[in-house]
C-alpha cells in the first residue's frame, strides 16, 4: 500500500468513526465498544488490507497525549486525598491479578513455562486509561469511586509495563532475582516521577514566557511526548513521567495560563483525545484480521487455546474482585483502630469498581511486542485481544445498567453545588470591592454609578441564589433563555448586515467572536 493509500484508508477510518459515533448514541452504546465492533467488522470484511501495527509506535504516539489529556484534568485534591487507595489499586490490584493469571495460565497448560505464564498475567492485568476514561465519561458515580478509578488508570500502566518487562527478561534468559525486580521496579516508578517533575517545571518556565496561545498549546504536546520519550530512553517508568508532567500542568494552568489560552486549550485536548481513541479503538478492531491470520489453517491449535482463554480471561475479572473485598475486609479491620483514615466502600461500590477493569492499548501493545519465538505467544496474542474484546464490550456496556440497578448515584452533587455556590457570592463580593475602589474618586464622587450599581445587584441575586436554589433557579433559566434569544437576534442580524456587505468580513469574525463568548458564558447556566 503506498504513503498516498494509506492516507486515503485513514481519511476513510475517520468517516467510519464518524457514523460509529452517531450510531453509538442513537443505541446508548459506549462509543469505545462501537469502535472496536466497527473495526472488528472492518477487519473481518474481504479485502480490508491487513494492518500491522509497530507496538512501540503504538506506545509513543497514542499513550503520552492521551496520559497527559487524563492528569492535566485530574482534580488534584481528590487525587492527593485518594492516593492510598489509588496506590492500592494501581499496584496491588495489578501484582494481585498477574499473579494469578500466571497460576491459571500455568494450570490451563502446564508446558507453558513459570516465566511465561507470568508474562502473560502482565500483558492482562492492568486496566487502560483510554478505556477508563471512555467509560467514566457516561456513567454518575459517587466523587471518590470516579477519582479512585481514574487515578488508578493513570499510574497502573506503570505497574503492569515494569511487569511485563521483568517477565519476559525472565523468560527470555531464565533468571529472575526478585530482590533486585522490586529494587528496579522502585527505581523506574521514582525516576519516573522525577523525569516528569523536571519537565513538568521546564516547561511551565517556558510557558510562561511564551504568551501566545498557539505556542502554549504546541508546547504541552511536545511535552507530552518528551516526558514520555525521554523518561522511556532513560530506562524509568514513561508513564509515571507523562502523568506527573500532565498533573503540574494541570495544576498551574489557572494561574500561568491566560482565560483565551485555557479555552482554546481544552477545545484543541477534546478534538484530540477524541480523535485519538477513536482511531486506537478502531485500530484495536482491525488488528483481529493479523491475530486471525497467524491462525489460519490451525484449527486444531484454535481448538487447544479456547479453553486455556477463558481460564484465564475468567481468572483475570475474578481476581479484580478477589483483591478488593479482601482489601474492604483489610479496612474493615484497620477502621476500628483508625476509623478516620481508612473508609471502606460500600458493597454496591465494591462491585462496580470490579466491573470496571477495562483493558485498551497497552494490553495489545504488550502482546504485539512479544518476540516470535517465545513459548506461548499465539496465546498471549488471543488473550489479549479477547481481553480487550470482553472488557469494554461486555463490561463496558453492562456498566452504566449495572450503576443504576445498584442504585449508585454522585452522593457529592449537593456538596458541590453548594461549594459553587458559595464561591459565586465570594467571587461577587470580591467584584464589587475591586468596583469599589476602581469606582471612588478623591472627593468621594462615583467615576462608574451604573458599573457599581450593575455589580452590587449581581451580588445581592447571587446571595438570594445561593440561599435559595429552588425558589430562584426557575427564574435563573428564563433569564438565560432571555439573553440567549438576545444573542441569537444579534447574531441574524449582523450575518443580514454582511449578506447585503454591509460590513467587512473582519467585522463579522470580530463581532462573532464576542457573540460566540457570550452565548457559551449563557449556555452553561442552563
Amino acid at each position: 500500500m503506498s504513503d498516498v493509500a494509506r492516507y486515503e484508508y485513514f481519511l476513510f477510518l475517520l468517516l467510519v468513526i464518524l457514523a460509529l459515533e452517531r450510531l453509538a448514541r442513537r443505541l446508548a452504546l459506549p462509543p469505545a465498544a462501537a469502535f472496536i465492533l466497527g473495526g472488528t467488522g472492518l477487519a473481518l470484511l474481504p479485502g480490508t488490507p491487513e494492518l500491522t501495527l509497530d507496538p512501540d509506535l503504538v506506545m509513543v504516539v497514542f499513550l503520552p497525549p492521551l496520559l497527559m489529556s487524563s492528569a492535566w484534568f485530574t482534580a488534584w485534591h481528590e487525587f492527593r486525598r485518594n492516593l492510598r487507595g489509588i496506590l492500592a489499586l494501581a499496584v496491588g490490584t495489578t501484582l494481585f491479578t498477574t499473579l494469578a493469571v500466571g497460576i491459571a495460565a500455568r494450570l490451563a497448560v502446564p508446558s507453558l513455562p513459570w516465566a511465561v505464564c507470568f508474562t502473560l498475567g502482565a500483558i492482562v492485568s492492568p486496566p487502560d486509561a483510554v478505556a477508563a476514561e471512555a467509560a467514566m465519561e457516561r456513567l454518575s458515580l459517587p466523587g471518590r469511586i470516579t477519582s479512585l478509578l481514574l487515578g488508578e488508570s493513570l499510574l497502573n500502566d506503570a505497574t503492569g509495563l515494569v511487569l511485563f518487562r521483568f517477565a519476559l527478561a525472565a523468560a527470555l534468559t531464565g533468571l529472575f532475582d526478585p530482590m533486585a525486580a522490586v529494587g528496579a521496579f522502585c527505581l523506574v516508578s521514582v525516576g519516573g516521577v522525577a523525569i516528569g517533575a523536571v519537565l513538568g517545571w521546564g516547561g511551565l518556565f517556558l510557558i510562561r514566557r511564551l504568551r501566545d496561545s498557539d505556542l502554549i498549546i504546541t508546547a504541552t504536546v511536545l511535552l507530552a511526548a518528551a516526558s514520555y520519550i525521554g523518561a522511556d530512553r532513560l530506562h524509568v517508568s514513561g508513564v509515571l513521567a507523562t502523568v506527573t508532567t500532565g498533573l503540574m500542568l494541570g495544576w498551574n494552568q489557572h494561574a500561568d495560563f491566560s482565560a483565551g489560552t485555557r479555552v482554546r486549550a481544552q477545545a484543541f485536548w477534546k478534538v484530540m483525545v477524541f480523535l485519538l481513541q477513536s482511531v486506537l479503538f478502531i485500530l484495536i478492531g482491525l488488528s483481529l484480521r493479523g491475530v486471525l491470520h497467524r491462525l489460519e489453517g490451525t484449527a486444531d491449535l484454535l481448538h487447544r487455546l479456547v479453553i486455556p482463554m477463558a481460564a484465564i480471561l475468567a481468572t483475570m475479572i475474578v481476581s479484580r474482585f478477589v483483591w478488593l473485598f479482601g482489601a474492604d475486609a483489610v479496612r474493615a479491620v484497620l477502621r476500628r483502630w483508625w476509623p478516620r483514615q481508612f473508609a471502606t466502600p460500600s458493597l454496591p461500590e465494591t462491585i462496580v469498581m470490579g466491573w470496571s477493569g477495562m483493558r485498551g492499548v497497552v494490553t495489545l501493545a504488550a502482546a504485539l511486542s512479544l518476540p516470535e519465538a517465545l513459548p506461548g505467544r499465539d496465546l498471549a496474542l488471543c488473550c489479549a485481544f479477547a481481553a480487550i474484546l470482553v472488557t469494554v464490550l461486555l463490561q463496558g456496556i453492562t456498566l452504566e445498567p449495572l450503576v443504576r440497578a445498584l442504585k449508585l448515584t454522585d452522593d457529592e452533587a449537593a456538596r458541590i453545588q453548594s461549594d459553587e455556590n458559595t464561591a459565586w457570592v465570594r467571587v461577587a463580593e470580591a467584584q464589587l470591592r475591586a468596583i469599589e475602589r476602581a469606582s471612588r474618586r478623591p472627593d468621594g464622587t462615583e467615576r462608574h454609578p451604573r458599573l457599581l450599581e450593575q455589580y452590587r445587584h449581581r451580588l445581592r441575586v447571587t446571595r438570594d441564589y445561593a440561599q435559595d436554589m429552588a425558589t430562584h433557579r426557575p427564574e435563573e433559566i428564563a433569564h438565560y433563555q432571555a439573553v440567549l434569544a438576545a444573542i441569537q437576534a444579534a447574531r441574524a442580524e449582523i450575518l443580514a448586515l454582511h449578506h447585503h456587505g454591509q460590513i467587512h468580513d473582519h467585522v463579522l469574525r470580530e463581532m462573532e467572536q464576542d457573540l460566540d463568548m457570550q452565548e457559551i458564558a449563557a449556555g452553561t447556566r442552563l
